[in-house]
């Protein structure tokens, strides 16, 4: 017989904390934490439990007696509905303060490390309109909102192109305005839905697998160029070019525009081929006069003015004199290794991904570098004894790897290879701080600097300088 789901109520409740995953905390009449998704450190509230668990529970604020100074107004309309930006009802300066917090708490429980004091956050200059690349979804029935479902109104059209609803595959919220990208990025999108829908071009159904319109992909750059990529499910070459024309007459400003036929069953592009409609099949972000070339494939950090920020505390970091031999793990599309590089005297680069170093070469040619060199396979099989015997012990070591953080065994070479310093940036401090543990009987570490790149969200990047003892 199944367990009966033993809802329960707690009144006045204090939200005390912020913690992980964007989650806020209180504290049951027994001593048990409860993880909220709806509040604000310092509000006070009644809460009913969705989860129980041994040592805390999950709710959900359903009345609020008291509402915190912290809060402030959410900007976007979609905000509670949408899942993108949690932190909207918080004010900046707080969403800072509980992420340094976050960063220092994993550092010192999860790392067990002795800290200097931690410099303090760097904030975005820009709260919205920051992120430099956006995906929305079609989908033939949309979510309806409570109030669409309490009004009397009878919804007959029900396509969608947004945003997928928080832990829901198939339900996509349709998004009337995103406070993410900066114009024509919301144009764009609603040209592309209403064009559709009066040419009856048909939006995709995940569950039942048909339709033509699947995702959207808007790019844009630090140099006004835009990149527009138009997934299609169902292939009718009629109906494509009619959109993928219109898109090109309505906006010209649009430097490539491009589009992928994929009829599997996920709608991951990286198997599969872009096709170029007008223009170029790639577009270019500057930094300090570097230029990167960025195709549809290619990882670059999403908020361009906050990565040139990271990438100068980056270099900083790791103190270059143009005497060191630099290698740079996890390097990407080798961003960070051509950034430092007229400080080293030479930087390698290691990545898994093909598409990746292919385009770290080419940015590398086209910025005239002479001294890096990019490598590609798996960090923990490429970063080994042979490859080090061939290209040499490295002074100092750069290494942002993906939030599950560095492999053992790449931990485990850094420390057999014991280069002066370590410069470790993450975006998960706690896959870092799980890193860092293992490190800190032969490192000290001694500069900690956070870096918000995401405003209204509570994630947070950090970047720690490593010193052998």
């Amino acid at each position: 017989m199944r367990k009966k789901n033993r809802r329960q109520v707690f009144e006045n409740v204090e939200v005390i904390d912020a913690g992980a995953k964007g989650k806020t905390i209180g504290k049951a009449p027994d001593g048990r934490v409860i993880f909220m998704t709806n509040t604000v450190p310092g509000d006070i509230v009644d809460v009913q439990t969705t989860k129980k668990r041994k040592s805390y529970f999950e709710g959900k604020a359903t009345h609020f007696h008291s509402l915190s100074d912290k809060r402030v107004t959410p900007e976007c309309q979609h905000f509670g509905t949408c899942g993108g930006c949690k932190w909207q009802h918080m004010g900046y300066e707080h969403q800072l303060f509980f992420k340094q917090k976050e960063v220092e708490n994993n550092l010192r429980r999860i790392g067990h490390l002795d800290l200097p004091e931690a410099n303090s956050i760097l904030g975005s200059e820009k709260q919205y309109f920051y992120r430099n690349k956006m995906e929305f979804s079609f989908s033939d029935s949309r979510w309806l909102t409570l109030e669409e479902l309490q009004s009397d109104t009878i919804f007959e059209d029900k396509n969608a192109l947004g945003f997928h609803i928080p832990g829901m595959w198939d339900k996509i919220l349709d998004i009337e305005k995103c406070h993410l990208q900066a114009d024509p990025s919301n144009t764009i999108r609603l040209e592309t839905k209403d064009f559709a829908v009066k040419n009856q071009i048909s939006f995709f159904n995940p569950r039942n697998q048909h339709g033509e319109l699947r995702t959207l992909m808007i790019r844009t750059s630090s140099t006004g160029e835009i990149m527009v990529l138009v997934q299609f499910y169902e292939n009718h070459k009629e109906n494509r070019n009619l959109l993928l024309n219109h898109l090109q007459n309505t906006f010209p400003e649009i430097t490539a525009l491009l589009y992928v036929v994929n009829p599997k069953q996920n709608d991951t592009i990286y198997d599969q081929e872009v096709i170029c409609h007008s223009g170029r099949d790639h577009i270019f972000e500057e930094m300090e006069g570097l230029k990167f070339k960025i195709n549809p494939k290619s990882f670059y950090q999403t908020n361009s003015e906050q990565a040139y920020e990271l990438y100068k505390i980056t270099r900083d970091f790791a103190g270059l004199t143009g005497e060191e031999l630099v290698y740079d793990l996890y390097t990407g599309t080798g961003t960070i290794a051509q950034f430092v590089s007229k400080k080293a005297k030479k930087v390698i680069g290691i990545e898994s991904v093909p598409e990746a170093i292919k385009d770290a070469k080419a940015n590398a040619e086209n910025n005239n570098i002479d001294n890096v060199d990019f490598f590609v396979g798996d960090m923990k099989n490429v970063f080994n004894e042979e490859f080090i015997a061939t290209h040499g012990v490295p002074d100092i070591i750069i290494t942002d790897p993906p939030r599950d953080g560095m492999h053992k065994d790449v931990v485990r070479q850094i420390l057999n290879i014991s280069p002066k310093k370590v410069v470790y940036v993450s975006c998960n401090s706690a896959t870092q701080a799980r890193d860092l543990e293992l490190m800190k009987d032969s490192y000290k570490v001694t500069k900690v600097q956070p870096v918000d790149m995401f405003p209204q969200t509570h994630h947070v990047e950090n970047i720690v300088l490593l010193e052998k003892l």
